[in-house]
């Protein structure tokens, strides 16, 4: 009977993964906005009624392409800064796998970073793994604050008020880091992945197009920018 239940397993979550690369083929086709449970039944021969067990509904599919893209994403993000010893290093090896990600996978990018679906409201399933990158560029930092390689920039003003309230949630990811240092890695956090944005959706087209060495120079000033000194120790 288990390995009844096993094989069960087994064939749902193939199932699952061929409902969910069919919807993907349809978002590089069609766009998100005109994703469609009917559609994704017809290319895989399915009727409607059975796609339903698996996703009752088109937000359902849509957040579950939603969780895969950002956890995909984080995934790269987190081995692209394992066993660098140096934070600068692990900072810039985070910024580069991030663009590579991006640009292999372009719609699904569009999917988490693009205009919003209209009529859809993201759950809370999907705040986590939305900020898997931030955890491991906090992370980054934390590592250089305790290994001393972390300087905040002396013209970096400190953040008062309503901005310093706002920081709450990353000093406890990041405690330790100075205030200041942390608001300038939400600035080039947020500078990051516009940047990519930018180079996806055709903004840098006559300029800075291919975008590779601007990309290797921004990232590389970002990192200067919020305090990573150059060399390790």
């Amino acid at each position: 009977m288990n390995a009844g239940r096993t094989a069960r397993d087994r064939a749902r979550a193939e199932l699952t993964r061929e409902i969910k690369d069919a919807a993907r083929r349809q978002l590089a086709a069609e766009g998100a906005e005109r994703l469609s449970l009917r559609a994704v039944s017809r290319e895989l021969g399915m009727v409607s009624s059975a796609l339903y067990r698996y996703f009752p509904s088109r937000d359902d599919l849509l957040t579950a392409l939603i969780i895969d893209a950002y956890d995909a994403l984080g995934a790269k993000a987190e081995a692209a800064a394992k066993d660098q010893d140096d934070p600068r290093t692990a900072w810039l090896a985070v910024c580069r796998a991030v663009r590579v990600w991006a640009v292999a996978h372009p719609h699904e990018y569009a999917l988490i970073y693009g205009s919003p679906v209209a009529g859809y409201k993201a759950p809370e399933s999907t705040i986590q793994p939305a900020g898997r990158v931030a955890v491991v560029l906090l992370g980054i930092l934390s590592r250089a604050q305790d290994t001393g390689v972390l300087v905040a920039p002396a013209e970096a003003p400190e953040p008062l008020g309503l901005l310093a309230e706002q920081l709450t949630v990353f000093k406890e990811m990041a405690p330790g880091v100075p205030p200041k240092v942390l608001v300038r890695t939400v600035i080039a956090w947020t500078q990051l992945f516009g940047m990519i944005s930018f180079e996806l959706f055709g903004q840098l087209v006559g300029t800075m197009d291919p975008a590779d060495e601007f990309f290797l120079q921004a990232t590389d000033q970002l990192a200067d920018f919020i305090g990573l000194t150059q060399e390790f120790g």
